[in-house]
């Protein structure tokens, strides 16, 4: 009895692999289900995959900026050490010498005009359109705020109208650097009895009202002499590839 069941059951079982492997309208719906349920189950995994990249990744960058802010931290309390010691000295001396700079956060609304990165508007709380002021990114200068209309309008580095008083080389030459709406930049006015050289720094001389002193500019890459007085193409440290936010420094003393 056995047997026999044995048999018929294994006589099934062929028939209806048989019809399952040459007769098309049955494996059609079948296989269109087990391709669906693969499509699901890929989909599925792909996703928990990402979760996983995700959790991992956002842990490396949770560890990243947990190391950042206990450098940065680091720095602001041997800023907080000078600024005490600074303090003290001028105390002791009765220096009527004060430091009240003033800088802000400020946010990129959008470019003036499209196709001219060199200018954008920027989001600022009460804004004084009767002032010029530095802009910032970090340690480096990334242009000037000036108004138009009564808003504020960032000039980057290399737009032509952004200008303000620096310093060339370890000898401090002052120049006014301004942009050429290229990729460099033009210091003017430097008199002809500083020796200037390819490399040499420039900073700001803090001397304008815009910008405090030594904030980084670029470095020299060739110099030229006319009427008197020595100009040299800087090719700037500031590249505007995500111009999001800056520093605007609203007051430097």
């Amino acid at each position: 009895m056995n047997k026999e069941l044995f048999s018929y059951l294994f006589v099934i079982i062929v028939l209806i692999v048989g019809a399952l492997y040459y007769n098309h309208t049955i494996q059609s719906p079948i296989i269109s289900s087990l391709n669906a349920i693969k499509i699901s189950y890929h989909n599925i995994n792909q996703s928990i995959k990402h979760s996983f990249d995700e959790h991992f990744f956002q842990a490396d960058t949770i560890q990243d900026l947990r190391q950042d802010l206990l450098k940065y931290e680091n720095n602001h309390l041997v800023m907080q050490e000078l600024a005490s010691e600074i303090h003290d000295l001028y105390q002791e001396n009765h220096s009527p010498l004060k430091i009240n700079t003033n800088v802000e956060l400020v946010r990129t609304i959008s470019y003036e005009k499209f196709g001219n990165f060199n200018r954008l508007w920027i989001e600022v709380l009460d804004y004084n359109s009767s002032k010029i002021y530095g802009l910032a990114y970090k340690e480096l200068v990334a242009g000037i705020v000036i108004s138009k209309k009564g808003r504020p309008l960032a000039l980057l580095n290399q737009d032509i109208k952004s200008a303000y008083a620096v310093y060339v080389g370890n000898k401090n030459a002052p120049g006014i650097v301004h942009g050429n709406n290229d990729n460099l930049l033009i210091v003017n006015f430097i008199p002809a009895w500083f020796k200037i050289n390819n490399g040499d720094e420039v900073v700001t001389s803090g001397l304008d009202n815009i910008f405090i002193k030594g904030l980084k500019v670029g470095r020299v890459l060739s110099v030229t002499t006319a009427q008197g007085y020595q100009n040299a193409i800087i090719e700037p440290y500031y590249k505007s590839n995500d111009p999001s936010y800056f520093h605007m420094i609203r007051s430097i003393r």
